[in-house]
């Protein structure tokens, strides 16, 4: 019996991400919280024959808390998305919306794997943390920021760029340091298979680089001020859930993938710290998925001379945006 829920289940990524939950027949039970138009989305789900019983809930009689109320996992795609001329970091008017959704959170599911996917991930995830902090929860094997997003990017740019665009599902790429421009980056002298016909090019590298860290801005100008990556950001949402939930309940072992976590999730997270050169909080790293969320944070490993330089510059950059998220206070609350 495993209980999920979305909260920012009505909007564009909520919609596509609920629907893709609906199919994972491990979950008995989906919840969708939203500011409208969840029992809308709920009822148009449940008419699918798979396991899960869909209900919706809105803000009214504390629907937040009823929807996440013995939650195994939540899911948080909430928030106001990117516009045209927008970076993720200007979507920081989400951390209220993040700390609104972490108390309740802390009141109805305290134990509850939490996945943000609302940006800026990079300081959403410390606004979670420390609402939590606060409410005596906290537990940083649970709190996963989804920058799994990079990670489908980059397969499916590197096969692209190979030339083999039907192909991407058989390249993986490690993407680390954190889910916006520049922090994002992509360990390409890590991928698998190797790939040292792009590793040579200095041209065709620099370019991908870019791509993969920039990716979301393709989209955002290609809808025309309609949205932000919506779809693909669901099917990665949802991809990283399925890792979480097969590892936390389906018994699979040993899962590595990569999260914007908190480092004190476990020990390993001390020797990221020495790898990057920098005493940081927050890092997207390698980690093995378990039955407590976070069992493992493993190496960043070798990185070659280009990622070297990558890498100075998104720690470099995630600095602030870490301190700004942990340091934001929610207005108080009207009476």
């Amino acid at each position: 019996m495993v209980k999920a829920v979305v909260c920012g289940a009505a909007g564009g990524i909520g919609q596509p991400l609920s629907l893709l939950l609906k199919l994972n027949p491990i979950i008995t039970e989906l919840a969708l919280y939203d500011v409208v138009n969840a029992v809308g989305v709920a009822a148009d789900l449940s008419h699918i024959p798979t396991p899960a019983q869909v209900t919706g809930y809105l803000p009214p009689d504390n629907g937040a808390e009823k929807a996440l109320k013995g939650a195994d996992i939540v899911v948080i795609p909430a928030g106001v998305p990117r516009k045209p001329g927008m970076t993720r970091d200007d979507l920081f008017v989400n951390a209220g919306i993040c700390a609104t959704l972490a108390q309740a959170i802390a009141n109805a599911a305290p134990k509850a794997f939490i996945l943000v996917i609302s940006n800026p991930v990079n300081s959403t995830v410390p606004v979670f943390a420390e609402t939590l902090k606060k409410a005596g929860v906290f537990d940083p094997k649970r709190l996963l920021g989804v920058s799994h997003l990079d990670v489908i990017r980059a397969s499916t740019f590197v096969a692209s760029v190979l030339g083999k665009p039907t192909e991407a599902q058989k390249y993986s790429i490690p993407v680390v340091g954190g889910h916006s421009g520049a922090t994002i980056l992509p360990l390409l002298s890590q991928t698998k298979p190797a790939i040292p016909e792009i590793l040579a090019d200095k041209e065709k590298r620099d370019a991908l680089v870019n791509r993969i860290q920039f990716g979301g801005d393709e989209v955002v100008k290609a809808k025309d001020g309609a949205g932000s990556a919506t779809l693909s950001m669901a099917q990665a949402g949802a991809e990283f859930a399925n890792y979480v939930i097969d590892a936390a309940f389906g018994g699979k072992k040993g899962k590595i993938v990569q999260s914007y976590i908190n480092l004190a999730a476990d020990a390993g997270g001390e020797a990221i710290k020495k790898e990057i050169g920098a005493d940081l909080d927050y890092f997207s790293v390698n980690i093995e998925l378990g039955p407590n969320g976070i069992e493992k944070i493993l190496p960043i490993g070798q990185l070659d001379d280009v990622e070297k330089g990558l890498l100075e510059a998104a720690v470099k950059e995630l600095g602030p945006s870490i301190e700004k998220g942990a340091a934001f206070q929610p207005a108080p609350p009207k009476l």
